[in-house]
């Protein structure tokens, strides 16, 4: 496995990481906001959402990869299994080995956080690192995996979105306070965004392989309504927040991820080869990315 760095680190796939973590931003800077901030929390957070989605894309090349979906029919990039620069027999010890690093720095996240004094926080953040895990690897891994189902969005809604952002705030404030649940939705609701760009470049193979995604339920043109739905909620729900929440002008700071987004909306409604929703993945995922920085920025500053 060391002599296939390069095979490796592309079936991290690196441009998801940036997206994994804008959760955690929000959670961070609103903490700090209230004057909660801790950066060992901060650190142990990231580095314990980075190895989780981690997982979750090595088990979805594993999952997808031993039950042929990853074809030659596939639109986007080759995946490990697919190309064979990984056999699935590494590609599960590769899982085990994650998995054994997400419960060291669960360990350490919960420590970190609660010590001794909060046992019962603890057990229930243990828990939900155990979901996590359960929920990265049953994605695509099982007789019964939810990604085959259409229920990848609201998983992805519930830990990019909700359990990211409320649940780091929590982490640091030992609290759920109602001024986190907008972002946490506008996270989320990105989050799913690019999700179903993922699933409506792949709505022919997917079908073929009978992975009834969203997106392969939906049909093409109801998937860009539903996508265009998912981005144009997001704009509503953080402009209220950004009124009902008003401290400072920097507060709006955040508008300004607006206008990748508006230009990205143009963009999907125009596509009619699905290869061309591919580029847009790394768009809206940085541009979530961008989204969290600045609204959480607006609210540090």
């Amino acid at each position: 496995m060391i002599t296939k760095i390069k095979p490796w680190l592309s079936a991290f796939r690196l441009r998801t990481l940036p997206l994994s973590i804008s959760g955690i931003i929000i959670g961070s800077c609103f903490a700090y906001y209230n004057g909660k901030f801790d950066a060992y929390i901060m650190t142990f957070a990231i580095l314990l959402t980075v190895a989780l989605q981690i997982l979750s894309n090595l088990a979805n090349d594993y999952g997808d990869g031993i039950r042929g979906t990853d074809n030659e029919s596939r639109i986007g990039p080759k995946r490990a299994i697919q190309s064979g620069a990984i056999t699935p027999e590494e590609m599960f010890e590769g899982i085990k080995l994650n998995i054994l690093v997400v419960i060291v720095l669960t360990v350490g996240l919960i420590f970190t956080s609660f010590g001794s004094k909060y046992l019962l926080y603890a057990i229930l953040f243990f828990f939900l690192s155990g979901f996590s895990i359960y929920a990265a690897i049953n994605y695509t891994i099982g007789s019964s995996p939810y990604g085959y189902k259409g229920l990848g969005d609201v998983f992805v809604f519930i830990f990019f979105g909700i359990l990211s952002v409320v649940g780091s705030y929590f982490l640091y404030t030992k609290s759920i306070d109602h001024h986190v649940w907008l972002p946490a939705i506008s996270v989320g609701l990105l989050s799913m965004g690019v999700l179903n760009l993922n699933n409506m470049r792949d709505i022919e193979s997917d079908r073929l392989a009978e992975k009834e995604t969203l997106a392969v339920k939906l049909g093409k043109s109801k998937a860009k309504a539903y996508h265009i739905t998912l981005i144009v909620l997001t704009i509503v729900v953080s402009i209220v927040f950004s009124i009902l929440y008003f401290s400072s002008p920097w507060n709006f700071l955040f508008y300004l991820a607006f206008i990748p987004l508006l230009i990205h909306i143009n963009v999907v409604i125009k596509v009619t080869n699905p290869k061309d929703f591919d580029p847009q993945l790394k768009v809206l995922a940085l541009t979530t990315f961008l989204f969290s920085i600045l609204l959480g920025i607006g609210y540090v500053l």
